[in-house]
């Protein structure tokens, strides 16, 4: 027997889980997004999410609530009539009401290995501290943040020059195929439950942009963790002279580089974009200019020219 699914998620990151279920046999009664957000240059154009997109492909019906406070809406949703709830990146903290709004509850994919990372950015956090691996786990949902019992876990290697991108790719493949193990577990009874340790919490809050600019002043194990980490965005950035102006220019890729000599940080040490740091360099590989196209290093510094010596800020 397929489970009654409601499946609620928004960004591409929360696709393949959606695809997965459906593909398993399970009936998706109905999907949950955040509402069409204005897009376009001038922003006048309203698209919808890749969830809701993905589920009018798929023939299922989409609900774009603001949020769960009216009391139509929490009808709405137990009305539905599901046996279990799945949630992956919604972007909504679920009240008690949808929480207990199915026969069996509801259950998250989570980018990470809880209970560290628990929260907004589990990705990015993850890679900006160095982590070895992270992974993808299951969790009942309760009304804490990420507080709930763990069902499955899928761990992943983080390589030492893999960028958030790369991992998030990872993951959500990951994450669709540990989802249906559960799913297939849970309409078997067998679905195990086991509580979150109490040591090792961490959160992931959400990236700010204050937060975004590279400090070359850090050792360069920490730049670079700090670009990968950020990469393809929001993108870690520093600024430049061009035609006596400042520009800001992001870092895609960086490599760490044996530089036994101690230059002030910042300091560029080659024509190839080594750059000094509190301890040790970083080779700048990929960079973007506000406004323009990504570039490997050769390319950037041929329209450029970045000379040995200079500092940057």
């Amino acid at each position: 027997m397929a489970l009654r699914i409601i499946f609620m998620g928004t960004p591409d990151f929360s696709v393949p889980t959606l695809t997965a279920l459906a593909e398993a046999g399970h009936e998706i009664v109905a999907v949950y997004s955040q509402p069409p957000r204005p897009a376009g240059r001038r922003g006048l154009e309203l698209v919808k999410s890749p969830v809701h997109q993905a589920a009018e492909r798929l023939g299922i019906p989409v609900h774009t609530p603001v949020n769960f406070r009216e009391d139509a809406e929490r009808e709405a949703f137990r009305a539905l009539k599901a046996d279990v709830a799945v949630v992956v990146a919604y972007g909504l903290l679920l009240p008690e009401a949808i929480l207990s709004g199915t026969r069996l509850g509801c259950y998250n994919g989570h980018a990470s290995l809880l209970p560290r990372w628990r929260g907004a950015a589990p990705i990015q956090r993850a890679i900006m501290a160095g982590d070895a691996e992270t992974g993808m786990m299951v969790m009942k949902m309760d009304k804490g943040l990420d507080t709930g019992p763990v069902a499955l876990t899928a761990r992943v290697v983080i390589g030492e020059t893999m960028t958030a991108g790369e991992l998030h790719d990872a993951l959500m493949q990951e994450g669709g195929a540990l989802m249906v193990e559960a799913m297939a577990k849970l309409e078997a009874g067998n679905l195990p439950l086991t509580p979150q340790a109490e040591e090792g919490v961490l959160y992931a809050a959400k990236i700010d942009k204050a937060e975004t600019r590279i400090d070359f002043s850090k050792p360069a194990k920490d730049v670079h963790n700090h670009i990968r980490g950020l990469s393809p965005f929001p993108g870690a950035w520093f600024e430049l002279p061009v035609a006596g102006k400042p520009e800001r220019v992001k870092v895609l890729a960086s490599a760490l580089v044996d530089e036994g000599a101690v230059h002030p940080a910042g300091t560029v040490l080659d024509d190839a974009l080594a750059i000094a740091c509190g301890k040790g360099a970083v080779r700048l590989l990929r960079l973007q200019k506000a406004g323009g196209k990504p570039l490997d290093a050769a390319d950037f510094l041929r329209g450029t020219p970045v000379a040995p010596g200079q500092v940057l800020a």
